[in-house]
């Protein structure tokens, strides 16, 4: 499993064109094998800031989602809405672990 952070600041008068952009990205993400979660998180204060959570079943699925349709066309589609480039954290598990949470049984998440 593999969680990576993305941060996005765009500039303010592209706060809601990147919104619609990355919903309809995160909406086809999820249905890609690969991901178990892409959450799209809006700083409170800050509408301008974002993070985008995804969780990977494997450390290669972020590579397979790159290649997909609907990744490049949001990438192509915020290109120029960005007020800064956009980082990105990866991360691990820690707890729940692997087989007792994230890609299993969430009552198992306890152990």
């Amino acid at each position: 499993m593999l969680a990576v952070h993305v941060r996005c600041r765009v500039l303010p008068g592209s706060v809601e064109a990147f919104r619609e952009a990355t919903l309809a990205n995160a909406r086809a993400s999820v249905q890609e094998p690969g991901i178990l979660r892409f959450d799209v998180l809006q700083e409170d204060g800050a509408p301008e800031r974002f993070v985008l959570v995804e969780v990977y079943r494997a450390p290669e699925d972020p590579a397979r989602h790159k290649e997909t349709a609907h990744y490049a066309a949001w990438r192509d589609a915020v290109a120029d809405m960005m007020a800064e480039p956009r980082s990105s954290v990866k991360y691990g598990p820690v707890f729940p672990s692997v087989e007792a949470g994230w890609a299993g049984d969430p009552a198992a998440a306890e152990e």
